[in-house]
């Protein structure tokens, strides 16, 4: 899901009865996964604020979308090998690659505060394959923080999402994808799983069936608005972007 967006303004589209999620916050104008982007958001029209969660080395979450820091700092430190402290401390880039004082790592806590303060539905993406009692502790901060009602589980590690099932048989559930065919969608049904597809993968077909197998669709990551209103006129149930926002 990259973020190669830069912009000074977001780009306007009708959106009609299509959800929008601003990806990573509103990354096409602040920087990805930071406090900034997700206010950014926040004081816009957005159904959904989208994020990345890692766990640190000493099991604290933090959100990040890579494995390392690299690309968003000037510090190369691997995510899941280092203390959430080591983390935090980073000086992040911003979107001019300069250093920007007050970018720092946000903990999965201020993430869910910020949605709910702006009545934003988070849409939460565990990255990397998380042992069932991490999955668990998740569950709990989102209870103590927000709501499970109120938040959009998403993964591309399958089991990842089969855990949060067992746990919540309530939860909102899409499984991230590049692609979907037969053996996908009965395995979304089984477990009621909707789906967080590639966007260019999909057809006016593939949504049809999906919503035929009772399956809401979501797509990743459109920035083009001429695509995004295809998508709409195809009645894609939600948009993820970095910058498109409903008029």
């Amino acid at each position: 899901m990259a973020d190669t967006y830069t912009a000074s303004k977001t780009i306007l589209i009708d959106a009609k009865g299509t959800k929008i999620i601003a990806h990573r916050g509103l990354s096409g104008i602040e920087c990805e996964n930071t406090l900034a982007a997700f206010i950014a958001a926040g004081n816009r029209n957005y159904f959904g604020i989208e994020t990345d969660v890692h766990i640190t080395a000493d099991l604290e979450f933090i959100i990040i979308h890579d494995d390392d820091t690299n690309r968003v700092s000037n510090t190369k430190m691997p995510v899941e090998s280092s203390s959430y402290e080591q983390l935090r401390s980073i000086v992040l880039n911003d979107k001019d690659g300069s250093q920007r004082i007050d970018l720092h790592l946000p903990s999965l806590s201020e993430y869910l505060k910020t949605c709910k303060r702006y009545e934003k539905k988070a849409v939460l993406e565990i990255k990397n394959r998380m042992p069932q009692s991490q999955i668990e502790r998740i569950l709990n901060i989102v209870k103590d923080e927000y709501s499970i009602e109120d938040v959009i589980f998403i993964s591309f590690d399958f089991e990842n999402l089969v855990d949060i099932r067992k746990i919540h048989s309530d939860a909102n559930i899409q499984y991230l994808c590049d692609k979907a065919d037969d053996i996908t969608i009965e395995e979304l049904k089984k477990y009621n799983f909707d789906i967080d597809i590639w966007e260019g993968f999909l057809t006016q077909d593939l949504i049809q069936k999906l919503h035929d197998n009772g399956i809401l669709v979501n797509c990743w990551t459109c920035d083009n608005k001429n695509r995004a209103e295809q998508l709409i006129s195809w009645n894609v149930d939600f948009i993820t972007t970095n910058i498109l926002q409903a008029k």
